[in-house]
């Protein structure tokens, strides 16, 4: 990318501008939408290459850990779980074991592919009007998530342990000393860090356990370049380490977190029975076909892989490889299939195991040739978009009013022996729910659910149900061609994530692009609102051809976290997103 519009991104003001009127149908989202996590500069990062192993992670920090137990003969499960613990002390803000997480794995030897589901889950106690106020309107997104009351059951300990068992090769305990290390003897404040801790000081501050540890005994906020140690976080990681799970879902920790949770304002309902009877679950991965590929993922209570494959499903209809990443047909083609995507989004997708969830009639053939008809039959912006009826028996349920924010990491790894992980966790909004226990900090999950659990008297599929798993954007993806990786990808992002990761898809199989090209590109996606274009690169000129499409545009800022590995003829690559400062390292 030339090194002008490098400099634009990290100098020029952010700029919102509205091209045209909005013809489109409205994205479902409340009005007092908060923004997303803070975009913090842009730094090229290198293609890196290896033989056989591979990890990309959002922190260096966290790669090395993860590489340390690649080099040492670990599995991929034992590379993400060093690094996840890692996570949770120096990228707080974005996910930790106070959260959850989704894993999809491939199997080498037996060319086979696991996804486990470690979201959260809602508190038994929890109603499905938690989130409305008094006059039962949903509430502003900061009363509802500052506090308690937004707190699930936590699920990636349990997640960690669950892949431990069945994939792991080096001893549990091993794979925690990187991060009680680090913990105990201190590791540098990075730049983004700091920044997200000054910008969010009026909702951290509140809970005294946070302030002592985001804030010096003035008030000041954590400086970029210090030393941060984390006694209590070591601790607790010590006792995980020795005792498995158990040492978090019972005894002194469990009643720490329920205690903080129950005596905050507002109150939550998290309880000592929530979190030992917490479960991992094991779901058929979804795969969806795109030309060649199959690109596979999480089904539901994920919307990820189920857009994706929507979106996907409808593109395989025209040749993008022609058109190329510069025509504004081929970006009028991808943002309208990704809002008939989200209208169906909205209406259908929530956990699974409450609501029906009509997959495979979402992703059918026929179902996608029909809706890309619609793109087809025009030459300018679809004037509306309408969920379908993939099954007439279902109806349109009421559509769903959650947000669903960005603070969020993933991790892709590859192992000497083949295997390849693809991870997604989370806690949520920045730094969640602001409550910390034991030096980690707790999610604010909940707020994933439906604000509205109705509207009209018609219910809301995402709506919140004790036990219930909130609908995710998370889209930790393996790529097959052939029966074998190709790509291992994903992103933070909350429902920019789609985007974020449907992106990275096309630059790679549709224009041929290394990862390195393909996540160096200016993001273009549609969630059903208006069209969002990086002020960068390309998407300078093209915004004016889009708006001219009938496109109501916005230049924003889309601060992805790509993290991708490529195999390909024997040898991996790699690379990170410039966004953030994640790193990618050869680990053979």
């Amino acid at each position: 990318m030339p090194l002008l519009l490098l400099t634009f991104i990290l100098l020029a003001p952010l700029t919102l501008y509205h091209a045209r009127a909005d013809t489109s149908a409205p994205m479902h989202t409340p009005t007092n939408t908060p923004a997303p996590e803070a975009a913090t500069g842009w730094r090229n990062k290198p293609l890196v290459t290896a033989d056989k192993a591979m990890v990309v992670t959002a922190n260096p920090y966290a790669s090395r850990a993860a590489q340390q137990m690649l080099q040492q003969g670990g599995s991929a499960v034992d590379a993400m779980i060093a690094a996840q613990a890692v996570l949770t002390l120096v990228e707080p803000q974005s996910s930790g074991i106070g959260g959850g997480a989704f894993l999809v794995y491939w199997q080498q030897e037996q060319a086979r592919l696991t996804t486990l589901d470690g979201r959260e889950t809602a508190p038994m106690a929890a109603a499905d009007d938690l989130f409305l106020d008094e006059e039962g309107q949903p509430q502003a997104f900061f009363d509802a998530v500052v506090g308690g009351q937004s707190v699930g059951t936590p699920g990636t300990v349990m997640l960690m342990w669950q892949a431990h068992q069945r994939f792991g090769i080096l001893p549990w305990r091993e794979l925690f000393k990187p991060a009680i290390t680090l913990a105990l003897n201190g590791f540098t404040v990075s730049p983004r860090l700091a920044r997200l801790v000054a910008e969010d000081q009026d909702y951290l501050s509140r809970d005294p356990d946070s302030r002592r540890y985001f804030f010096d005994d003035k008030g000041r906020p954590l400086q970029a370049g210090s030393t941060k140690t984390n006694s209590l976080l070591a601790a607790a990681l010590s006792r995980i380490s020795t005792e498995g799970p158990s040492a978090f879902y019972q005894g002194q920790l469990a009643t720490a977190m329920v205690d903080k949770v129950r005596q905050a304002s507002p109150a939550g309902h998290l309880s000592l029975t929530d979190l030992a009877d917490y479960r991992v679950k094991e779901r058929a991965p979804l795969c969806a076909p795109y030309r060649q590929y199959r690109i596979c993922g999480m089904g539901p209570p994920s919307s990820g892989t189920l857009a994706l494959g929507q979106i996907l499903g409808i593109l395989s209809h025209v040749s993008l490889a022609t058109a190329g990443p510069n025509s504004p047909d081929s970006w009028r083609w991808i943002a309208d299939a990704s809002r008939l995507a989200f209208a169906d989004r909205h209406f259908y997708a929530a956990d699974s195991d409450f609501v029906p969830v009509p997959v495979a009639e979402l992703l059918a053939p026929d179902y996608l040739a029909g809706r890309a008809k619609l793109i087809s039959e025009g030459s300018v912006a679809l004037p509306q978009v309408s969920p379908g009826t993939p099954v007439p028996s279902l109806g349109h349920r009421a559509p769903d009013q959650s947000p669903e924010f960005p603070s969020t990491s993933h991790i892709s790894i590859v192992d000497a022996e083949g295997n390849a992980l693809s991870m997604t966790s989370t806690i949520e909004n920045g730094f969640g729910s602001r409550l910390m226990v034991q030096g980690f900090l707790l999610n604010n999950e909940l707020t994933d659910f439906a604000f509205s659990p109705s509207l009209n008297g018609i219910p809301v599929a995402n709506r919140l149900e004790p036990g219930k798993r909130p609908r995710s954007s998370m889209s930790p993806t393996i790529v097959l061609h052939q029966n074998k990786p190709l790509l291992v990808i994903g992103s933070p992002g909350g429902s920019s994530i789609i985007g974020y990761v449907l992106h990275s898809l096309i630059n790679v199989l549709d224009w041929g692009m290394n990862l390195q090209e393909a996540l160096h590109q200016p993001h273009v996606l549609h969630r059903g609102g208006v069209l969002e274009m990086e002020p960068a690169g390309r998407n300078l000129a093209l915004q004016t051809a889009m708006a001219q499409l009938g496109f109501d545009t916005r230049l924003t800022e889309l601060n992805s976290g790509l993290h991708g590995i490529m195999l390909h003829g024997g040898h991996l690559s790699a690379a990170a997103d410039p966004r953030r400062e994640g790193m990618a390292l050869a680990a053979d």
